[in-house]
């Protein structure tokens, strides 16, 4: 009997605004499987912001098209494979790809697609979280770009979020001082007294941000971790030390509206700073996870590191978490408990 496949549609553009109108439920008989490929069912959705500009018009790029309409939104997911014509996947694997906020998946291998073999000792939604995507851009983000080293500051916005709660935790155990940059003043207490950052910032006080710069950090910033791009990188760039380094991981500030990015000042700095700015994405360093997770795991195992998880339940929930997600009402990694 085939199974009943919920899943979450782009119905239509967003506006400006992401609004839980532009998602619609389905639910329809999945088909079956072809040679190659397998059925997975899926146990958690990961929640990404990076996602949300490939929801607008023409906006496919150099990593991903332009999400159809009508069809499920895209997702990195995690589930147990249950049913296979692919030997490389046999049935029982945990795996880990990009595939959809749906029930069910039916994958062939591509697309991210990988098995797990969790840790007993770890659990197994870690693998969406500090061993997962976010694990991955936070740690190959500071050892390859970020090159920390004792004593650095390493200053990092959205440091409440997903990727940010475990950048901050890796920059400190390589003996950097941390600062992190978040809105509102409960958010910051939570980074300080939980996550352990040295010293907070939060953009919604009174006091403009550079002002709080300037008082923090007066003798520069070594490495900053930019998530947010926009008018906050503009002035993070104007407080940098010399020979800084500065990690583009993203842009949450610009997915919204139009879909386009602001033009970014102060980048004269980069040349009397003799600075250097590269973005990456986590998913060119396939080869070198397993180096990741082992260091991700030995922190989680000694409970050095905490991994914060704003949890949901039921495929219905998922568009109006992500809505959550990208207004900033969330601590840590955001996932879908199906």
């Amino acid at each position: 009997m085939a199974h009943m496949n919920s899943r979450v549609l782009l119905a239509r553009r967003p506006a400006e605004h992401l609004v839980a109108a532009d998602f619609e439920v389905d639910t329809k008989p999945l088909g079956s499987i072809s040679e190659g490929q397998f059925m997975i069912k899926n146990i958690y959705l990961s929640l990404d912001a990076g996602f949300r500009q490939w929801m607008n018009e023409g906006s496919g790029d150099n990593y991903l098209e332009s999400m159809p309409l009508g069809e499920p939104v895209q997702s990195i997911v995690m589930g147990t494979v249950i049913e296979s014509r692919n030997p490389e996947y046999p049935e029982g694997s945990i795996v880990m790809g990009r595939t959809s906020w749906e029930q069910y998946s039916i994958a062939d291998g591509s697309d991210l697609m990988s098995i797990l073999e969790p840790d007993p000792a770890v659990e197994l939604h870690e693998y969406l979280c500090s061993l997962g995507p976010s694990g991955m851009t936070a740690y190959f983000g500071i050892m390859d770009i970020g090159q920390p080293k004792l004593g650095d500051i390493f200053v990092i916005n959205a440091a409440a979020g997903g990727i940010g709660c475990i950048a901050g935790q890796i920059a400190k155990a390589e003996g950097c001082t941390t600062v992190g940059i978040a809105g509102g003043q409960a958010k910051c207490e939570w980074l300080q007294t939980t996550l352990g950052y040295d010293q907070v910032i939060d953009y919604k006080s009174a006091e403009p941000l550079e002002q709080q710069l300037h008082r923090v950090v007066p003798n520069g910033i070594d490495i900053v971790y930019d998530n947010v791009g926009g008018s906050m990188l503009t002035t993070m760039l104007g407080q940098l030390a010399e020979n800084s380094r500065i990690i583009l991981c993203g842009a949450v500030s610009q997915y919204e509206g139009d879909g386009g990015h602001a033009a970014i000042g102060n980048m004269w700095e980069l040349i009397t700073k003799r600075a250097r700015a590269e973005g990456f994405m986590f998913s060119d360093h396939v080869d070198r996870y397993p180096q990741a997770i082992e260091y991700i795991t030995g922190m989680l195992k000694s409970g050095s590191l905490v991994s914060p998880v704003n949890w949901s339940e039921g495929i219905e929930s998922s568009g109006q978490a992500f809505i959550d997600m990208l207004a900033g009402s969330n601590l840590g990694k955001c996932l879908i408990k199906l």
